[in-house]
């Protein structure tokens, strides 16, 4: 059967080339097809291709601190003619002419629906709450790398060109030079630790101005280059525009928010409306590509018409993995197959192209300073920020493709362009990483645990939180914790959230709803439900006082940003949820691993105390009668500086009269003490000072555990809530057996991690230990064969002296604010979005 051919003509080399339509899908090799011949088998093939080297170049980069765009650019560059394409049977078999046309469509669709999730994710009302500061910042961010393209278009574009020509290639060069990437730079304060300081926040809204700027300016140089014959042409383009976003604004967005009020709350959207919008996002790329605007513009401006709610968290977990994981990497990879290093021939090109990454990058930074200095603010700070600003990503590329497919930009410019934007945005992370090292003005303390806090002073504890799912016994752990007139609790509730590079998570760092607005995402949905529920604890309890914030960071890494603020916060106890819930059927399953790896790092690093809550259900006050108990909480002691801060905890809850407590304390029988006491044949010589050290270490802290137990015993003897009882054990197997005998009793065990300590009444237990960061006992309470009904805390004394301080450092006053400490972490007013660190 003969084929029908179609002969399209390629301007650039005036190769013929002819394609099939029916050359989609191949009969199988064993027909003796070459898959490679046909168009979708050799699209997944370089596809593939694309996502693995981006891939590969992500991991390779990270220790660099390289954010994704870098990877996928130098990817594309990598597969194109500047070195693996060089090979030209390598560019004819997998990259041939003919499959660029499907290649770029697909990076094209996909770029369409990421615009389209960016429109839908941002907020406007954040851009008019920026101030002054910022939007200077942005305007002279933007002013002097504009000048600087002016002038170095002459020397890149010649003198020779028609004006209009040369007026478009300075916009697109201009707007390439002078743009900053905001979700790009989101990544980088976030990984650099500086998502929520002053500067990091003052870079991000200086970036949404930029960005919303260089879309206008986009819009107009794509009007330019298409209509370059007559300046008419291009204000009907302008006109068109606008018309546009006004019939988004006054009829579709009503329509939109028509089927929003139309679907109950709670309840799924109608899939013929989310297939609508999606449609929509077409339409509108169709609309604007047709009036002379680039496609993309019009699935932006029709994502920013979605209100904020529920159908743009449908939407964005309908296509966000998809299109960001899978065809963005396509648009980003293309850009570097078109880029061909080659092209840039003469030496004085790139001694050029030296020049204008320096000028432009010091004309971000002196306009950024001019304005910080005018603000009063360090020198330090306006370099660093203006560093920041020089960030690319997203919109330049979309720029330099647009420029090159105009024919505003030829190949050696489309490549010195593209080596600008890597190199620029390569070097932020590391010299802002080694340059800027902010100040932390943490103020000494010494009452990091709970055993050395004043029982008549504020108690400061940080509490963790992973999801909804982890809020009510914690609520309820720190009502039982006898928040008093004399001694209230302070709670900062930190909810953690990964870093995963996505924009939506970003945003809300800066996103300040007003009270009642609806989440911009799920991760914020989640941070206001958790926010609610603590709020709504302060207010039904007296002498509590919550400070709620999130934080955004890679599971690596999140444990320095709870050190960090329990160190800022000068609180006494870390309470972090234990990696396993509870499942319907009592047993324990993982929910996350990488929890558990920040629990693990918590423990060797934390500046105070650190509680791992295993939760299995913990039951809330219900107003009971003066005689009635609310909890069931044991203590047990086993000896060691862990036990003596799990008693101290226990202590404070008893003196709530709805709970009541039981301290059991484990003795090891004289005949297992005899028999562990003997020493190996080889070390009874008595000149070795091991010998000396373990049994001062030993004596010095059985001598601990007497004096506060019997100060404990002393104390609380007349409180009839209080039980304490001895239980004289052999081993391991006994004393498991004892505790089991208590499991039906209680709803909470408080125990010691046990670090480092060893007795003969836990011999044994450590060998089938599964999860060794809560000891022996914590982890047989923890285990799935142990009781269904019992929570369990499991808490490690902070034991060392931090090296600014000594034992005799004084609190600051009682009176001084938080805020006056530090503004790296700043509360979360009642109805705001959280801010990140």
């Amino acid at each position: 059967m003969e084929k029908t051919e179609y002969t399209v003509a390629n301007k650039s080399d005036d190769t013929v080339v002819c394609y099939s339509p029916t050359m989609i899908t191949t009969n199988g090799v064993w027909q003796g097809d070459n898959p490679l011949d046909y168009s979708l088998p050799l699209f997944i093939l370089q596809l593939t291709l694309v996502v693995v080297t981006t891939r590969l170049l992500v991991f390779i980069l990270k220790p660099l601190r390289q954010p994704r765009v870098v990877s996928e650019i130098l990817g594309g560059v990598l597969l194109g003619p500047s070195v693996l394409g060089r090979s030209l049977n390598f560019a004819n078999t997998l990259f041939p002419l003919r499959s660029v046309m499907v290649l770029e469509t697909m990076a094209n669709i996909g770029l369409l629906y990421f615009l389209f999730l960016v429109g839908v994710e941002m907020d406007l009302s954040v851009i008019r709450r920026t101030g002054k500061k910022a939007l200077a910042i942005a305007i002279s961010g933007m002013i002097l790398p504009f000048v600087i393209g002016i002038c170095f278009s002459f020397i890149l574009h010649g003198n020779e060109a028609e004006p209009l020509a040369h007026a478009t290639y300075v916009l697109f060069l201009g707007v390439a030079l002078s743009v900053t990437a905001f979700p790009v730079l989101a990544r980088i304060l976030a990984e650099l630790k500086l998502i929520n300081s002053e500067i990091g926040k003052l870079a991000m809204s200086s970036a949404l101005i930029n960005d919303m700027c260089a879309w206008i300016l986009l819009a107009l140089a794509i009007a330019l280059a298409e209509n370059d014959s007559t300046s008419l042409a291009s204000l009907w383009v302008v006109l068109s525009s606008a018309t546009f976003v006004a019939i988004c604004i006054l009829v579709v967005r009503p329509a939109i928010s028509w089927m929003i009020r139309r679907t109950p709350e709670g309840e799924s959207f109608n899939e013929f409306y989310i297939c609508l919008i999606l449609t929509g996002v077409m339409i509108s790329g169709f609309i604007t590509d047709a009036i002379g605007t680039h496609s993309v513009f019009g699935a932006f401006v029709f994502g920013l018409i979605i209100p904020n709610g529920p159908l743009g968290v449908t939407l964005i977990e309908k296509l966000e993995d998809f299109v960001s994981g899978l065809l963005l990497p396509l648009f980003f990879a293309i850009s570097g197959l078109k880029t061909d290093v080659a092209s840039i021939k003469e030496g004085q090109t790139w001694g050029i192209l030296a020049v204008v990454i320096v000028l432009s990058c010091a004309g971000k930074i002196a306009g950024t300073v001019l304005v910080t200095t005018f603000y009063h603010m360090p020198l330090s700070e306006g370099f660093t920020l203006g560093l920041l600003m020089n960030t690319k990503g997203l919109i330049e590329m979309i720029v330099l493709n647009v420029g090159k497919d105009q024919q505003v930009l030829d190949d050696e410019s489309f490549a010195i362009m593209v080596i600008i934007a890597v190199v620029m945005t390569g070097i932020i992370s590391p010299i802002v990483a080694t340059i800027y090292k902010p100040a932390r003005r943490f103020v000494p303390y010494k009452r990091r645990t709970i055993q050395r806090s004043k029982p008549d002073g504020e108690l400061r504890v940080l509490v963790c939180v992973h999801g909804p799912r982890n809020v009510p016994t914690i609520i309820n752990l720190l009502e039982a914790s006898n928040p008093s007139k004399k001694s209230p609790i302070c709670v900062y509730v930190l909810h953690l959230v990964e870093l995963t590079g996505r924009a939506s998570a970003m945003l809300i760092v800066h996103n300040t709803r007003g009270s009642g607005r609806p989440a911009l995402n799920r991760t914020q949905a989640q941070s206001d439900h958790i926010i609610h529920a603590f709020e709504n604890f302060e207010q039904n309890s007296s002498f509590v006082s919550i400070q709620p914030l999130t934080a955004i960071s890679p599971y690596s890494s999140m444990h320095e940003d709870i050190c960090g603020l329990a160190e800022d916060k000068r609180v006494a106890l870390i309470i972090i949820p234990f990696h396993k819930q509870q499942t319907v059927d009592g047993g324990m399953e993982a929910t996350n691993p990488a929890f558990r790896i920040v629990n693990q790092n918590l423990l060797a690093n934390a500046p105070c105390s650190v509680g791992i809550l295993v939760d299995r259900g913990l039951s809330g006050s219900t107003r009971l009668a003066a005689n009635e108990v609310a909890h069931h909480v044991a203590v047990l002691f086993f000896g060691g500086p862990d036990d003596r801060e799990a008693l101290a905890y226990g202590w404070r809850m008893c003196e709530n009269t709805g709970t009541s407590l039981t301290v059991l304390r484990f003795v090891a029988s004289d005949e297992s003490l005899a028999s562990t006491t003997e020493l190996p044949p080889h070390i009874h010589d008595e000149d070795d000072p091991r010998i000396l050290t373990a049994e001062t270490d030993g004596v010095q802290e059985k001598r601990f555990d007497e004096e506060y137990l019997n100060e404990f015993r002393t104390k609380s003897a007349e409180n009839e809530l209080v039980v304490y009882a001895e239980q004289v054990v052999n081993n391991g197997e006994e004393t498991v057996a004892v505790i089991r005998s208590l499991d039906i009793q209680h709803d909470l065990f408080i125990v010691g991690r046990g670090q480092g300590m060893s007795s003969p009444v836990t011999t044994g237990l450590t060998d089938w230990s599964e999860c060794p960061e809560l000891g022996a006992i914590g982890d047989i309470l923890a285990s799935s064969d142990f009781a269904s009904t019992v929570s369990v805390l499991v808490i490690q004394q902070y034991v060392g002296l931090m090296p600014h301080e000594t034992a005799a450092t004084p609190d600051s006053p009682p009176d001084q604010p938080d805020d006056k400490l530090a503004n790296r972490w700043t509360p979360q007013a009642s109805g705001t979005a959280t801010p990140v660190f």
